[in-house]
């Protein structure tokens, strides 16, 4: 099992390392303390098994940013792991499409036994959540097709000659969602570089 961990605090950050490898078994843990870091891991690196986020490190932009993780790197699951627990966040997580959201809170244990049921293709959701938890699936079930549809106006920008900062202003959203859409169209046009994906584009 691949992993990535993407959390600004050092101690959490190896923690979390520990038990994926002692626990879960991991083969490999990455390590990014801030977005752009950790798009810039699962670009060059390719997204492995797991993809553990928090929700406030440097440069995450909230539930965009994480339908966009998650349209961008479809083979990987993908779960927050925050501090916060208010119902509110938990729900747009879910909605976003992630396949958990595990409170820092729990003990090792129960993290442990949260990251084995999405690796087991169940979405994880706190007990806090209550009867909210299924319409909250429902919503992450419709997540993929929004983000299809951010990507293409991304992809029209791209053919304008837009830099990612023009984009992000023109759509009205986080720069690092950007790149994220970005990442997803090359790998889907097999290209590494804006220049070859706007002249493969233009020669089809």
């Amino acid at each position: 099992m691949r992993a990535l961990i993407a959390d600004d605090h050092e101690l959490f950050r190896s923690g979390l390392r520990q038990l994926l490898v002692d626990v879960l078994n991991a083969t490999e843990v990455r390590e990014a303390e801030t977005f752009d870091q950790a798009i810039e891991v699962l670009t060059n690196e390719g997204a492995g098994d797991l993809i553990l986020v928090d929700l406030r490190m440097p440069g995450m932009s909230g539930a965009e940013a994480l339908a966009a993780l998650r349209d961008g790197f479809p083979d990987a699951k993908l779960a927050v792991v925050s501090a916060w627990e208010e119902r509110a966040e938990i729900i747009a997580a879910l909605s976003a499409g992630v396949h958990g959201y595990i409170p820092k809170s729990l003990s090792s244990n129960e993290i442990a036994a949260a990251i084995r049921s999405i690796l087991g293709g169940q979405i994880f959701a706190p007990a806090a959540l209550g009867r909210r938890e299924p319409g909250a699936y429902q919503a992450a079930q419709a997540t993929p097709v929004v983000g299809a549809l951010r990507q293409r106006e991304v992809l029209n920008e791209l053919l304008k000659g837009q830099a990612s900062k023009e984009i992000a202003r023109s759509l009205d959203i986080a720069e690092g969602t950007v790149k994220i859409h970005l990442a997803a169209i090359y790998r889907a046009l097999g290209v590494r570089t804006r220049a070859e994906a706007i002249a493969k584009l233009k020669a089809a």
